[in-house]
């Protein structure tokens, strides 16, 4: 599996791209923005993109979904708690950022448990609520992408609409921390830490 970070748009988000190392096939994780570049680097890895996938529905990590759905044909996912922010600028955060602006419904919505196929690799979809209701996390072959639930000594807002501290920690706690401490965390702000460090150091878990 090849995982590539890209922050993208005005907040800076990790946007990842995951690619199947032997068909070329790809997802996209959080497309924030900066689909150029987001493009470039699928171009020059000679990958296919499969998935659009958001972890969740705020602007910062949904605001290139129609333009790189466009581009690619690819299919956009999200967890069906969040599919209505997309066509909602206020749900969406994006007319709190000054945008009133909103995307197009997705192609498939997803649940706890679900798994997202390309080439030889496959995500499972982690229900990881408390940053959205929807929020979600993916879990791969030593590693998950946790969007705006965990970070790297952190966790996600819980003050937007549809936060709660308590779901989010319970999330964490039940859905993440459960795996292999040697597991690599790819966040959706700020740099990447492992289970067991988060488990360790993080204030927010104590």
């Amino acid at each position: 599996m090849i995982i590539k970070g890209i922050p993208v748009g005005f907040m800076g988000a990790n946007c990842y791209v995951v690619g199947c190392e032997k068909t070329k096939e790809a997802v996209v994780i959080d497309p924030g923005g900066d689909v150029g570049r987001i493009r470039a680097y699928l171009d020059e890895q000679g990958f296919t993109l499969r998935y659009i996938i958001n972890t969740h529905g705020h602007v910062d990590h949904i605001a290139g979904n129609d333009e790189l759905r466009e581009v690619t044909g690819a299919k956009l996912l999200i967890h069906e708690a969040d599919a209505s922010m997309l066509g909602d600028a206020k749900q969406n955060l994006a007319s709190f950022m000054g945008y009133a602006v909103t995307f197009n419904p997705a192609d498939e919505l997803l649940t706890d448990g679900d798994t997202i196929e390309f080439g030889e690799e496959k995500l499972e979809v982690l229900h990881t609520p408390g940053h959205t209701r929807g929020g979600i996390s993916l879990k791969a072959e030593g590693a998950v992408f946790t969007g705006d639930t965990l970070f790297n000594g952190s966790i996600g807002r819980t003050d937007f609409p549809g936060g709660d501290f308590d779901t989010i920690i319970n999330s964490i706690k039940t859905k993440i921390l459960t795996l292999p401490d040697d597991t690599e965390v790819y966040p959706g702000h700020m740099s990447q830490s492992t289970v067991g460090n988060e488990r360790r150091h993080n204030p927010f878990l104590k």
